[in-house]
């Protein structure tokens, strides 16, 4: 049976009402000419890392696979430029662990591998997982989970909608945004296409609703009746309020459905796709070329230019900084992702990743950091969570390491959205404490 279509967003609880920063909106993408040297991690995705299936001295071309790896969770990484690898080096990623990478030194010409053709006409399951793990696919979000698992729908579970993300949340990031302003036709091929193969009869294309321009746009496209005969895509507006764009909030705000615990939105009927993601799998279908070029928000207080780039996967990020100006100001903070859940980094060396969607740079004034003080009990912190969990009491375990205390306060469902310290007039580092919790139970064997 057909589910019917909200007119309206279902309540969901918690949040912060972040401001929107989003100063490139308007800012049409650009393509930035290919580097000279690319440095490209076996890490690019949740799960197993790749390993390199080149060498030092091969010659690569643009789209050819330069890692891969058995493992089921894991998706393939390709060459974003052709030219000689240089070397098989370590990296070390934003989290702290070490990586291999294939440094490539580009010959300039962008010699595309002959290999690459169009898939063949896909018809079943199989075939869109397939095809997505053949082309690199991983949540171009920000998750960087591989979408060939995401597509592989396990047996007995029967997905009834399909929501494309559009929220966007984070401040300073618009490079959702210019994604559907500018290929929103491809947008919408690829949601029939999956559509199609997974047999949903339901498609919610949620948008927050501070962007008007993209709401009308994909309506637009989604209401032409040639296409979608049945009325079966629509667009939903949603409040602007962080964490609108989290996977599970976003499944409660447009079907009123709430993911347990370790559950994901396909035990609740639900799957849920990146705008970037599902209109990169129609540009794959249609042309057979990889994913091997990123559209990131490059901005902040710092940036000379800000603007939102198309690069090739593994430029480094100084040379995307000088791309846009260079900075204006020193950088005391730069953070790749937004400002709310992205990761601080400590050198503008470190390439542009698959799942990258922003580089932020901010100057001293913005990146200075407030004394905290003590808590208050005021309660904002655990009004403020999406997941209904007790920051405050998640801080306290954490600090005692107490493991039995943080599995009880089920500290593993966090998913470090960052609205309680947010939200904390103490400025307490309440998500600091809650991921050495994390890791305290990891530790101690409490989830592997």
């Amino acid at each position: 049976m057909q589910q019917p279509f909200p007119t309206r967003p279902f309540k969901t609880h918690g949040g912060a009402p972040v401001p929107h920063h989003k100063n490139t909106w308007q800012a049409p993408s650009v393509v930035m000419p290919p580097p000279a040297r690319v440095v490209i991690p076996m890490q690019q995705h949740i799960g197993a890392p790749c390993r390199p299936t080149v060498k030092k001295g091969d010659y690569v071309y643009l789209g050819q696979v330069v890692g891969d790896s058995d493992a089921y969770v894991c998706a393939p990484i390709h060459a974003s430029v052709s030219g000689t690898v240089a070397e098989i080096t370590q990296v070390m990623l934003t989290g702290g662990q070490m990586t291999e990478a294939v440094v490539v030194e580009s010959d300039g010409k962008m010699e595309k591998d002959p290999a690459i053709a169009p898939p063949a006409p896909i018809t079943n399951k199989k075939q869109l997982a397939d095809a997505a793990r053949r082309a690199g696919l991983v949540g171009l979000g920000g998750a960087g989970f591989p979408a060939h698992v995401k597509l592989n729908v396990p047996e007995g579970k029967e997905i009834d909608t399909l929501i494309i993300n559009v929220a966007e949340c984070e401040p300073y990031v618009t490079s959702d945004h210019r994604e559907a302003l500018e290929n929103g036709q491809n947008v919408l091929e690829g949601i029939y296409k999956v559509k199609e193969i997974l047999g949903v009869h339901r498609v919610l294309i949620a948008i927050e609703d501070n962007k008007p321009d993209v709401i009308e746009k994909l309506r637009e496209i989604a209401d032409d009746p040639q296409k979608d005969p049945q009325d079966e895509v629509r667009v939903l507006p949603l409040k602007s309020r962080y964490p609108q764009g989290a996977e599970k909030v976003l499944v409660q705000a447009c079907t009123g459905r709430k993911v347990p615990p370790g559950a994901l939105p396909a035990d609740v009927g639900c799957l849920v796709m990146n705008i970037a993601s599902v209109s990169f799998l129609a540009s794959y279908m249609r042309t057979g070329m990889p994913l091997t070029l990123k559209r990131v928000t490059i901005d902040g207080s710092a940036i000379k230019e800000p603007k939102n780039v198309i690069v090739p996967i593994g430029t480094p990020i100084q040379k995307v900084v000088e791309f846009c100006g260079g900075y204006k100001a020193e950088p005391r903070k730069l953070l790749m992702g937004g400002p709310m859940m992205g990761i601080a980094i400590t050198s503008d060396e470190l390439p542009i990743l698959k799942q990258n969607n922003a580089i932020l740079a901010f100057d001293a004034q913005e990146a200075r950091l407030y004394e905290t003080t003590a808590c208050i009990r005021c309660g904002r912190c655990v009004a403020a969570c999406p997941m209904e969990l007790m920051p405050t009491k998640l801080e306290k375990a954490a600090e005692k390491k107490d493991v039995e205390a943080l599995l009880s306060l089920d500290v593993m469902t966090c998913m470090e959205c960052g609205c309680c310290a947010f939200s904390c007039p103490a400025g307490r580092r309440l998500v600091q404490a809650i991921r050495l919790g994390k890791s305290y139970v990891k530790k101690a064997g409490g989830k592997k």
